[in-house]
């Protein structure tokens, strides 16, 4: 394995995630760039396992995070023949939080959509929330033929991480120049 320079670590922002990363699996044909990103990002159908069980399974580069882990989540064969993906674990579930929302790029053009969810331990409707959460994360189809945009369904990339209490950078939506006073603080 080749060793990471010390301070290494990979803290991607949303565009990243799916312009590069996303959109790289989902068109890699060349084993050895698939080998390469799966180092960082493994596939895993994360929703066989518990969220605790997660971090020992992210990629060999990113061993040793103790806030974020990735992973690529194949489409499910439920949801290949039209039906909802089962998002249960052996102890609980993943429960979606909100509306999903667009991530767009630095050219403020919509790329993709994210979902976000909140693993609850139980049985639905009476588990007890967890501090466990997932981002999941499609990438939209580019079709120049349409103008309607088309979601990517055969791979999904997760973010999964622990809630600290503090904003972190992904969280946190992009501030809009109608947003921002004169001085260059947020309102």
């Amino acid at each position: 394995m080749e060793e990471m320079a010390m301070g290494f670590r990979f803290f991607p922002t949303e565009e990243e995630l799916i312009s590069f990363y996303l959109h790289s699996k989902l068109e890699l044909e060349d084993d050895d760039k698939a080998s390469n990103i799966h180092r960082v990002i493994p596939i895993l159908d994360i929703y066989r396992l518990d969220p605790w069980q997660l971090p020992s399974h992210c990629g060999e580069l990113c061993h040793g995070d103790t806030e974020q882990w990735f992973f690529f989540m194949p489409r499910q064969e439920r949801e290949v023949r039209g039906g909802r993906p089962s998002r249960t674990t052996a102890s609980g579930y993943w429960k979606a939080t909100g509306s999903p929302s667009h991530v767009y790029s630095s050219e403020n053009k919509v790329i993709g959509v994210k979902k976000s969810m909140v693993f609850y331990n139980g049985k639905a409707p009476t588990g007890r929330k967890t501090k466990w959460k997932m981002n999941e994360y499609r990438a939209i189809k580019e079709d120049p033929t349409s103008s309607t945009p088309m979601l990517r369904h055969e791979m999904c990339l997760c973010r999964v991480y622990v809630v600290s209490g503090s904003s972190r950078a992904f969280d946190r939506r992009p501030t809009s120049a109608a947003e921002t006073s004169s001085a260059g603080d947020v309102k």
